[in-house]
């Protein structure tokens, strides 16, 4: 089977490929497979064994023997399941348990007796990896990341699409509950210490605080749940200070059985969460962060980000993805690129609803499967839930719109997109959709009719334009789509041949 070069990012990477990663946590051991567009691939399969690596460390320095095992147990089946999936490229990644266990190197051996490779991180290359993921999934992010593990607490500065500053503690939360037992305050004042001694006190000041990591994440899912949060996406979901403050009130009384009952909170996090709470508060605090926001693209994403060429990591990564699910889903493949152009010059779009706007037309086709009484609802869906990132809540709400209308929703709008997006912003969609489904309608879906045709603006009219040849594609249903998007401009509609 084929890995990866230890230097990635020297790699020319297929447009398109089937990769995985082994990653080897403090925590849990994780196989997780890629298929799809290089800049944003699709998971086509994930699974976890929490194997709990780190939890013997902080108190005999070792692995213990049912980590070992579980661990052991987990590697069989994943090499066995990348074999057998065809994975092209399989990388085996160990991070800061496997780094500091006095028997790290036991698990090492196994694991290349399956044929696997391990790369052992050191905590510089996991941070950097941490701060690449989640600029693949937020490239305009401008913070401090923190990837929280079993065995250590990341840290990286990340500005302008770059990672600068980086450095890793050992404050995983598997180790948090020993320094915890210490004594009321003591892992405050240690994480005061580890900051003031290697100059990261105050560093995030005015900053957001992207959190990573599986505990984080469910921290976020719990604060959801009390919210009432009508998406249930937590990728750049927002966690205000005085959020994080009430949390850690409400896992001091809550009952576990009630968290248990939580959807999306793995029952194996559940032990962590006050411990986690406490480290998020006491960073947050002496980095002077403004608030945090959850990634849900840490460091193994970061490793398929570092294999991209700069150019591939220019790729916008939501028009990326749309395009690919559009070639998936869709009838015709170049239509949704095309689609855009035709109704842009109904638009003075700003640069982020343009970008909004040509996702829209890039999934436009994806729910002519479904069964008719229910497309709008199907692109409701795949927009509101599709594995989309450098798209915020608002922004998914706006896109939902846009696909209900598209597919014959009409211009309602459903009560969970108004909870997440303005009244303006929805309006536009709707017109989006309104024009897509005009011009889905002449073309029935192919390239040429819309390539030989435009629509504009004009005063008191919005005019359809056809070549000649294209006369007899303004059938009635053409006509009745034209009328209801000019009638929605507030313009008459008129045809040009």
């Amino acid at each position: 089977m084929a890995t990866l070069l230890r230097k990635p990012e020297q790699r020319t990477v297929p447009a398109k490929a089937r990769v995985a990663i082994i990653d080897i946590g403090s925590n849990s051991v994780r196989l997780v497979v890629y298929d799809g567009a290089a800049r944003l691939p699709a998971v086509l399969f994930n699974e976890k064994v929490m194997a709990g690596l780190g939890r013997s460390l902080s108190e005999t320095g070792a692995i213990d023997k049912s980590g070992l095992a579980r661990a052991r147990g987990a590697l069989a089946r994943f090499a066995a399941l990348a074999r057998e999936m065809q994975v092209s490229e399989l990388r085996t990644v160990a991070t800061a348990a496997v780094r500091d266990a006095s028997n790290g190197g036991e698990l090492i051996r196994a694991a290349e007796a399956l044929g696997l490779r391990v790369e052992l991180l050191s905590g510089e290359e996991e941070a950097m990896a941490s701060g690449m993921g989640v600029l693949s999934g937020i490239p305009e992010a401008d913070g401090v990341v923190g990837d929280l593990g079993g065995g250590s607490l990341e840290l990286v500065r990340v500005v302008a699409g770059t990672v600068t500053d980086r450095v890793s503690f050992p404050l995983g939360v598997l180790r948090l509950g020993v320094i915890r037992a210490e004594g009321k305050g003591m892992l405050d004042r240690k994480v005061a210490k580890l900051f003031a001694d290697s100059g990261w006190s105050g560093r995030g000041k005015g900053l957001p605080f992207y959190l990573v990591g599986g505990s984080w994440r469910a921290l976020a899912r719990l604060d959801m749940h009390r919210t009432g949060y009508p998406l249930p996406v937590v990728h750049q979901y927002p966690i205000a200070l005085d959020r994080v403050g009430d949390l850690q009130r409400v896992l001091a009384e809550i009952p576990k059985t009630e968290l248990k009952a939580i959807p999306d909170i793995s029952s194996a996090r559940i032990p962590t969460l006050p411990d986690a709470t406490a480290l998020l508060l006491s960073v947050l605090r002496h980095l002077g962060s403004s608030g945090s926001v959850v990634s849900a693209y840490g460091l193994r994403e970061g490793l398929l980000y570092q294999r991209l060429t700069p150019t591939q990591r220019l790729e916008d990564p939501l028009i990326a993805a749309t395009r690919d699910e559009g070639e998936r889903s869709g009838r015709f493949p170049e239509h949704g690129d095309l689609l855009d152009a035709w109704i842009a010059p109904l638009f003075d779009d700003a640069p982020e609803l343009a970008r909004l706007r040509h996702a829209a037309c890039l999934l436009a086709d994806v729910g002519w499967r479904a069964n008719p009484e229910f497309r709008a609802e199907r692109g409701m869906e795949i927009a509101l839930h599709g594995n989309w990132v450098a798209i915020d809540a608002a922004g998914r709400a706006i896109l939902a719109q846009a696909l209900y209308t598209a597919l014959g929703g009409g211009l309602g709008c459903p009560e969970a997109l108004g909870r997440l997006a303005d009244a303006e912003s929805l309006a536009r969609a709707r017109l989006w959709g309104l024009a897509i489904r005009l011009g889905q309608r002449l073309s029935g879906g192919v390239a040429a009719p819309l390539s030989r045709s435009h629509v504009a603006l004009e005063k008191g009219t919005l005019t359809l334009s056809l070549d000649h040849q294209d006369e007899a594609l303004y059938g009635e249903a053409v006509e009745k789509r034209h009328k209801a998007l000019a009638a929605t401009f507030g313009r008459e509609p008129v045809l040009e041949v």
